[in-house]
């Protein structure tokens, strides 16, 4: 068995809101099918918040889910897909 470290690389995000489909379309491209999917409307219909949203982000293996809080990550191709907040910070920094 070998060990190996990720080559440094720059690469560009955003953060899903749960709110800002508009960004990440500007960010991945306005022909890019994004769909939201309705979570949950609890706290929306107690009155105590907005409805909660997942997007569907278009990526080489599938359609993902993004939740909010989740980064949406432009590879070194070009492709898009999804990262949970902990694996993000814990792979990327401030360029």
């Amino acid at each position: 068995m070998s060990k190996y470290r990720k080559k440094p690389i720059v690469i560009d995000a955003i953060q899903f809101n749960g709110h800002n489909r508009g960004d990440i379309e500007a960010f991945m491209g306005e022909d890019t099918n994004l769909h939201y999917e309705l979570e949950s409307e609890t706290a929306y219909e107690a009155g105590q918040g907005p409805p909660s949203f997942s997007l569907l982000i278009p990526t080489l293996e599938g359609d993902m889910k993004a939740m909010p809080n989740d980064w949406i990550i432009k590879g070194v191709n070009g492709e898009f897909y999804p990262c949970k907040p902990d694996v993000f910070h814990k792979t990327y920094e401030t360029a």
